[in-house]
């Protein structure tokens, strides 16, 4: 069967950004961005959805504070698009990655049996919204990033040591129940999903980090799969100056599709169009970064490194057509005054403190500006 190519952005900052009078341009003409990522072959909109990202005060944790009004709201967007909408479910009130997932503040106390049924009610509740909206998602991931496990403590695994590209484990191999607890979770919210969607349309997708580490994906996918989990992708974040250059992605991903018999996807990835920040700003991208990802930090070097992305995912598989294709991460997060990725309670919620503001601008498709950038093109090419 070939798939259509998946050329997607996740846009989750849009609804902050533009309410803070952030405005895209195309050929220098104020544009819908909506309008600006069709006419250049995007086809898939990823949005991620937080449970409740607002303090005790009801100030929001920002970061787009993607509750569920926002994101039904922004996906309604991209549907009358024609655009596929993929559902990014963290189970937690912010951010979550492999180093912090913590439940959402009115699930603190649940433990055991009344978790998994919490993720189930959830799920199933989130669901019926967007059916009732009319937005039911194309794809939806069960957890973000979930590397280490999910709603910690009781879903954590054992921890892959990103520096050392190893388990912190890998002498003794760890606590298998860990694993179970975690697939006990993520069951919950797979079997609220395939009771919600008419068919097997809609696709499941398990998201892991670090794309480029073989051992990290084939030690989590045999622990998980001795539980027989029903999805239907294995999602990768890529950052090619963090997880390894292309000849490491290309091998995991000819390996794990074949080993686990599914498709893969990149469901994150980005890189900068130049190494300076906006004023005022800190930047997570440098000429260090760019040295080591190998692209030089420019429009040329951004474009071709998400042509260079794409076709190493296209390929995988050869006739049988694993690579489902990629989503490239917040492409039109603008350093508008006020945007951050953080407030400074939602920092502490997480337990990860950094400098508030847009950390992320010089890695987007759009200029500081709101210009489309020549890179943005490359979806067309696919």
């Amino acid at each position: 069967m070939i798939h259509e190519t998946i050329k997607g952005v996740d846009i989750s900052m849009l609804k902050e950004v533009e309410s803070l009078g952030g405005e895209y341009f195309i050929n220098n003409e104020n544009t819908d961005i909506f309008d600006i990522l069709r006419v250049n072959g995007v086809n898939v909109i990823r949005l991620r959805l937080w449970v409740d990202p607002y303090d005790e005060k009801g100030a929001p944790y920002l970061g787009g504070t993607n509750d569920l009004n926002t994101t039904i709201e922004l996906a309604k967007r991209a549907k009358a698009q024609n655009m596929s909408f993929m559902l990014n479910l963290h189970y937690s009130d912010f951010w979550t990655d492999p180093k912090k997932q913590t439940k959402p503040k009115e699930w603190t106390s649940l433990t055991g049996e009344a978790l998994i049924n919490q993720v189930y009610d959830y799920t199933k509740n989130v669901l019926q919204i967007c059916r009732d909206n009319d937005v039911m998602p194309d794809y939806i991931q069960i957890g973000n990033e979930i590397t280490n496990g999910m709603l910690w403590p009781e879903g954590k695994t054992p921890t892959y040591l990103f520096d050392e590209r190893k388990f912190e484990d890998e002498e003794n191999e760890g606590n298998e129940n860990s694993y179970y607890n975690l697939s006990q979770l993520l069951k919950a919210g797979i079997h609220a999903t395939r009771e919600m969607a008419s068919s097997k349309h809609l696709k499941i997708i398990l998201h892991l980090d670090f794309g480029g580490a073989n051992d990290l994906y084939r030690r989590w996918f045999d622990e998980i799969s001795k539980y027989a989990l029903d999805y239907d992708i294995i999602g990768l974040s890529y950052y090619p100056y963090w997880h390894g250059d292309l000849n490491e992605l290309k091998f995991n991903l000819d390996d794990i599709s074949q080993r686990y018999s599914k498709d893969v996807l990149i469901v994150e990835t980005a890189y900068a169009f130049t190494d300076k920040a906006p004023a005022n700003e800190d930047s997570i991208f440098n000429k260090e970064l760019a040295d080591i990802a190998g692209y030089s930090p420019s429009i040329q070097g951004q474009k071709k490194f998400l042509y260079d992305v794409m076709k190493t995912v296209q390929d995988v598989g050869g006739p049988h057509h694993k690579g489902l294709g990629i989503v490239y991460w917040e492409p039109a997060w603008l350093p508008v005054k006020g945007t951050s990725w953080s407030s400074l309670e939602g920092m502490k919620y997480g337990n990860d403190m950094a400098n508030t503001g847009n950390h992320w601008a010089n890695q987007g498709l759009f200029d500081f500006n709101g210009n489309a950038l020549d890179s943005l093109k490359v979806f067309n090419d696919f």
